[in-house]
């Protein structure tokens, strides 16, 4: 008998982020790949991490700056403040020192209040030799390196992005459980504006708001653990026999929600899936709710 999938009747519980985008460029495909891996490394979540960050897409020579291969990167941190530290961090320590690269803006905002300053931070490593130059309102500084220059913009714009829209995936076994997160995964690949910072875009160790040990922000989602059931308040089924959870963090609600849908769809077709969830707080952990069943009325 065919397994029959339910879809639960709650909500994604998602909160407010800055968010910026990185366009960086180099010489060919493998020297960007190189670069943009590097730069989203440790970029899970912000529970332990500086920024949540991951590659939006793959841009071709026509859609970048300089006409060279490309990535689109976006990057997300709780304040513009900790999130332009963690971008220059992470260009200064990874795009800078990777062949051949180049670093542009990918958001524009011509507000100061919703910029972040890169290129100008970075610009010290030049040690009085660094040159900018400003075509139109954009700043860019050319920094000498063994290479050549490397070339970074001044200033990258942030808007209020939303961070922790997710789906929860329960299956009668792990690969059919697997199977159905990297079905969600590769149809959320094709939304603009959102990223899934956690590895290959799939979380295997979801997480509950706080611990039984006090130095700990979060901990194991005990409810949701095959291997836990008898020993705490499991929210799993018997035929739930192991569960993968998908994190996306967007530009908008709007594209959260599609993404969101985009992967329930992919999911739901997946064999061996019992049920689709969502995690929230009762609506304590932030202000973006996104209903399972009402995805399309925030697709707007």
């Amino acid at each position: 008998m065919a397994q029959t999938l339910t879809i639960d009747d709650t909500f994604a519980e998602a909160f407010p982020m800055s968010a910026t985008r990185v366009i960086i460029t180099a010489l060919d495909a493998e020297l960007v790949s190189a670069a943009a891996q590097e730069f989203c490394g440790n970029a899970s979540s912000v529970i332990g991490c500086d920024t949540e960050a991951g590659v939006e897409r793959i841009l071709p020579a026509e859609e970048t700056p300089d006409g060279r291969p490309g990535v689109s990167i976006l990057a997300f941190g709780f304040k513009s403040k900790s999130l332009q530290a963690a971008v220059v961090s992470r260009i200064g320590q990874n795009v800078l020192t990777c062949p051949t690269t180049a670093c542009y803006c990918g958001l524009f905002s011509e507000s100061k209040d919703q910029q972040i300053r890169v290129g100008g931070q970075l610009r010290y490593f030049g040690d009085g030799f660094q040159i900018s130059k400003k075509l139109g309102s954009r700043r860019f500084w050319r920094l000498p390196v063994m290479d050549g220059e490397f070339l970074c913009e001044d200033f990258f714009g942030t808007v209020k992005g939303i961070g922790g829209g997710n789906l929860i995936f329960c299956g009668v076994s792990q690969l059919a459980a697997l199977n159905a997160a990297r079905a969600a995964a590769n149809a959320i690949r094709q939304i603009p504006d959102v990223i899934m910072p956690f590895p290959a875009g799939i979380v295997r160790s979801g997480s509950k708001v706080g611990s039984k040990y006090p130095q700990l922000k979060a901990s194991t989602n005990d409810k949701f653990c095959p291997t836990l059931v008898g020993q705490t308040e499991t929210s799993l089924a018997a035929s739930e026999n192991a569960v993968y959870e998908i994190v996306i963090d967007g530009l908008s609600a709007s594209a959260v929600a599609k993404a969101m849908q985009a992967g329930l769809d992919a999911a739901a077709a997946s064999p061996g899936m019992v049920r689709i969830t969502a995690g929230n707080y009762g609506g304590k952990l932030g202000p973006h709710h996104f209903h399972l069943h009402r995805l399309q009325d925030m697709m707007m």
